[in-house]
């Protein structure tokens, strides 16, 4: 369970590791009711922005707040924001003599720039969104004029609507955290649309994993030496989130949804990447070489059969939840380090791997998850055909369900090597050969309190409902 504000952290003999084996994510209220607080000020003196709130609400099933990159506040707020939890951003550089980055390290919450010149009295002086791109955003909501930054370039921002000494605008990111605009160098945009390029069209489907794996640290180590490693891991999520929306119906409609707003997958809160036992090692070091970091493991392995770690990276506001069977003994080793050996049977995620592909080939993601208003996204996506999963978490603080899974066929070449080895029996092998198998899902989420971390208890029961051995069509 998270702990509450008043909670105290207990110390870690062993430092170095201490951010890895923490799952107890503090809930941060007083710190999201002083944000929440503050956006409420924003919306009452800014028409657009209100306007625009209702709208994400009552045509996306997303919450504005959800949408906000960050506010910038009057500086005597700043002692309220320290109780609560903020702290200088080390990486939110900004271009506004004596203006402060701040975020708040253990909460999901939006960062704040504190402004001497601002006034405490009138609310935030500004109200920025976070849009995946500020021409689409621009275009559907008709603004004029141009964005500060260029095109592909790492920060960009539009002013949307000024009202009452109010600014709201909206900014898009690659690969960079701060707040200054800087000018592409010399053919970077074609380094940039080349390193797209090379990521989208990649080769997926190979003879065996290990060549694929291969393969594809080939092919990263090309757009690392193009992009570097942030803007590299800025452009790999961003076409793995196309491959898995082109493979499901239910994130189709919604980012349809989404993006007649302009929005895009902006308030996307963590990718799901399945893998084997014999290539999660390999996945891992996908993921390192594009920066990420270790964040809470779970050892579910003698209740559920499975494991995950969960990876955040520190520049681009992305979360990888990395999923692997494991057995019961394994629940003590560091999976995520030490090669795991070849098992005789297959849990959930195996059977998906064995069915579909490794996640980071030939099946793409599991599933996106992103942060809604949960109760009325289900019955928003209900209105479009799409059916909901039962929630598998419904904790004040945590809501999530999966919409029904997207079917997809089996090879046959996959399904008879998981006979021919004696993981799948016959009658399984003739309905997924037949009927094909579960595959996808979108994933919606709704946090308070700022938590950032996930109900393992919860995780296990959604895995063992999705086991494609439970799903005759």
């Amino acid at each position: 369970m998270p702990r509450s504000d008043s909670d105290s952290r207990i110390p870690n003999p062993d430092p170095t590791t201490a951010r890895e084996k923490r799952f107890d994510w503090p809930l941060c209220y007083d710190a999201e009711n002083l944000v929440q607080e503050q956006i409420q000020a924003f919306l009452a003196r800014n028409a657009f922005a209100a306007v625009l709130s209702d709208r994400v609400r009552s045509e996306t099933g997303t919450l504005m707040f959800d949408w906000v990159d960050h506010l910038v506040i009057a500086a005597d707020l700043e002692a309220r924001l320290r109780t609560a939890g903020f702290t200088e951003d080390p990486s939110g550089e900004t271009f506004v003599a004596n203006r402060r980055a701040m975020w708040h390290p253990e909460a999901m919450l939006p960062r704040v720039l504190v402004d001497p010149a601002a006034s405490s009295a009138d609310g935030p002086a500004e109200l920025a969104i976070h849009v995946d791109s500020l021409s689409d955003f621009m275009a559907v909501h008709r603004l004029g004029g141009e964005p500060e930054g260029e095109p592909l370039s790492r920060f960009r921002r539009i002013v949307a609507s000024s009202e009452n000494g109010t600014t709201l605008s909206a900014v898009e990111r690659r690969g960079y955290r701060g707040y200054v605009p800087d000018p592409l160098r010399p053919n970077q945009a074609g380094v940039i649309l080349k390193a797209h390029e090379l990521w989208k069209t990649r080769r997926r489907i190979f003879e065996n994993d290990a060549e694929g794996f291969r393969h594809t640290h080939g092919l990263l180590d090309r757009v690392l030496a193009l992009a570097g490693r942030d803007l590299a891991c800025h452009v790999v999520f961003a076409e793995e989130r196309a491959f898995w929306e082109h493979r499901n119906r239910a994130a189709q409609i919604q980012k349809r949804r989404q993006d007649w707003l302009g929005l895009g997958w902006a308030n996307h809160d963590h990718h799901t990447f399945r893998s084997s036992r014999a290539h999660f090692i390999d996945l891992m070091r996908v993921l390192e070489k594009l920066g990420f970091e270790r964040r809470e493991r779970y050892y579910a392995g003698a209740q559920a059969g499975w494991g995950a770690q969960i990876l955040e990276h520190p520049v681009e506001p992305i979360v990888a939840f990395c999923d692997v069977d494991l057995e019961p003994e394994e629940t003590d080793i560091d999976f995520s380090r030490q090669p795991l050996s070849p098992s005789k049977k297959l849990g959930t995620i195996g059977l998906w791997v064995g069915l579909h592909g490794e996640s980071f080939l030939a099946a793409g993601m599991h599933h996106l998850e992103c942060r809604f208003d949960h109760d009325l996204l289900r019955d928003q996506l209900a209105l479009e055909g799409v059916a909901t999963m039962k929630p598998f978490s419904d904790l004040p603080f945590l809501k999530q369900a999966f919409t029904e899974g997207e079917r997809w066929p089996v090879p046959r070449e996959r399904a008879e090597r998981l006979y021919h080895a004696g993981l799948i029996d016959e009658r399984q092998f003739h309905q997924f050969t037949k009927e094909g198998a579960i595959g996808s899902h979108l994933e919606n989420l709704q946090r308070t309190g700022g938590f950032k971390g996930f109900n393992q208890k919860s995780v296990s029961v959604i895995i063992a409902a999705t086991d494609p051995r439970r799903h005759a069509g």
